[in-house]
């Protein structure tokens, strides 16, 4: 059982011979042609670059702020026991005076006191804080310890929520 190949005439065989392979193209560049790309690759790069160093600028500018929370967190602490009330809500005073002297400066804050104070305190806060900050920077750090006592004892939570409230979000 041998089989041979069937014999191509000599034409046939001739045109096979001279066949080439197929010659396939370059594969395709994931480099853009054109200049657009590049100069739009160029405008992305810049605008994260612009945004990376915004966010950086911002994080340090709000540094003043990160290091009053951390304070106002002592604070609320020290404003539980009635022993240690009034003084704590003298620092809470003393704590929103040095912020908004990082914020402003001394020469506009420095020499606000007592309504003056708490307005300014009230027209840089929220819109809808219920500015128990003012009384206690107008009223209740300078009243006696005896009358602190008597006070409800939710009024240090709302007075530091308050406070943290105004230091996250006072506008300058």
């Amino acid at each position: 059982m041998n089989e041979t190949a069937p014999a191509l005439d000599p034409m046939a065989e001739t045109a096979l011979r001279s066949m080439k392979d197929i010659i396939l193209p370059p594969p395709v560049s994931w480099f853009p042609q054109t200049w657009g790309w590049a100069v739009l690759a160029g405008l992305i790069l810049a605008a994260l670059l612009a945004w990376f160093f915004a966010e950086i600028r911002r994080y340090r500018r709000n540094a003043y702020r990160r290091e009053a929370l951390r304070l106002l967190d002592g604070i609320d602490v020290r404003l539980r026991p009635p022993a240690t009330r009034q003084a704590s809500m003298h620092d809470i005073g003393l704590l929103l005076k040095q912020v908004a002297i990082a914020a402003w400066g001394r020469d506009i804050v420095g020499r606000l006191s007592g309504d003056e104070w708490a307005r300014f305190l009230a027209s840089h806060g929220d819109v809808d804080e219920r500015h128990l900050l003012g009384k206690v920077v107008d009223d209740f750090e300078y009243r006696n310890p005896a009358v602190l006592k008597r006070l409800p004892g939710n009024l240090g939570d709302e007075l530091v929520a308050d406070a943290r409230r105004w230091i996250e979000n006072h506008h300058v």
